[in-house]
């Protein structure tokens, strides 16, 4: 049994936190808590990146280019899971299979190509750009998204109420989303082996100029 005043305190922060999860407070808890956790994921990717490579430099534009994206993702979420719940009413087995295929099937991939060209576009590149990243990532993205999400939506649809569905995702998703910031960076730090190749390279066709002085 709790003291008293423990329960006065837990029914205390229930009464405050409920309107964040209520009417237009909605949507803002749901951009905001996209925005932090894939802010959060980069960090995670950054610090696993440094511990495999000390010299590497944290990179905190890019922390702050995922959290833009992961706001820009959520009122996306937001009013695709009220159109989903719409459609498909209820929590029947059959309905709830329907809404994961239907996210699976049309908006992972549509997520994903938002995520590479808004990432591309807070690096200066072009939409076409954005698009050709997203076209050379996107069977590995969409393997891994299949292997992550249907369960995880199973979670979502089956137990949790709407007004929690994004809240949900932006939270479990945490190791999705380091995943996300690895597969977008991976190819973005030239490493280390080819710069001392290409130093290598260089100091090897000085000297060749050298005889070429003394002959003349």
């Amino acid at each position: 049994m709790l003291p008293r005043v423990g329960k006065d305190f837990l029914v205390r922060i229930r009464f405050n936190w409920r309107p964040i999860f209520q009417g237009r407070y909605l949507l803002i808890t749901n951009t905001l808590s996209g925005g932090v956790m894939l802010a959060l994921g980069d960090c995670l990717q950054q610090t696993r990146e440094i511990y495999k490579e000390p010299k590497r430099v944290r990179e905190w534009r890019r922390t702050g280019n995922m959290f833009l994206v992961g706001c820009s993702l959520g009122p996306m979420l937001h009013y695709w899971y009220i159109w989903l719940d719409k459609v498909f009413v209820g929590k029947g087995l059959k309905t709830v299979v329907k809404k994961v295929l239907t996210d699976q099937l049309i908006a992972s991939p549509v997520i994903g190509m938002w995520f590479f060209v808004v990432m591309g576009f807070t690096q200066g590149h072009t939409l076409s750009e954005g698009l050709e990243e997203f076209k050379k990532m996107f069977w590995e993205f969409y393997k891994a998204d299949w292997c992550v999400w249907p369960a995880a939506q199973m979670i979502n649809f089956y137990y949790l109420a709407p007004k929690y569905r994004v809240l949900y995702i932006n939270t479990v998703t945490l190791g999705w989303d380091a995943y996300l910031s690895h597969l977008k960076h991976k190819n973005s730090h030239p490493s280390a082996v080819t710069n001392s190749s290409g130093a290598d390279v260089q100091q090897g066709a000085s000297p060749s100029s050298t005889p070429l002085k003394e002959k003349s």
